[in-house]
């Protein structure tokens, strides 16, 4: 599994996912900080990169497109630092690895983690 880490998160997610055993790559080493999100997933798509972002637009990406990758991982939290919530976003991956190499929409928030496996339901 690899991360693209998205540039509204700190470049240090990139070290501590290595340091945990997972290939990871901020954003500002790839492409434009100024990107549109719609070049981000098309760069993880094309290069099967999971996402991993505090943008819920991402997430309204896969919806309105029916997406089934690439997979998408958001971190809901006040503080997003790798200090705060790093040790259980890595824990998440680690364990919802095989979800992710599929097709999934991962939600990490200080209380809980939530999956759901891609394409998302149509909400019609």
């Amino acid at each position: 599994m690899k991360l693209l880490v998205d540039m509204n998160l700190s470049p240090r997610w990139a070290r501590i996912l290595a340091d945990a055993g997972i290939a990871a790559a901020h954003w500002s080493s790839l492409g434009p900080s100024n990107a549109p999100d719609s070049e981000i997933m098309a760069y993880a798509r094309t290069n099967d990169c999971v996402v991993l972002t505090h943008d819920l637009d991402f997430s309204a990406i896969l919806a309105a497109t029916n997406g089934e990758k690439p997979s998408v991982v958001q971190i809901r939290a006040d503080d997003v630092s790798p200090d705060a919530i790093g040790s259980q976003v890595v824990t998440a991956l680690l364990q919802m690895a095989t979800e992710l190499e599929a097709g999934a929409l991962l939600t990490i928030d200080p209380n809980r983690t939530r999956l759901r496996v891609l394409p998302l339901p149509s909400r019609n």
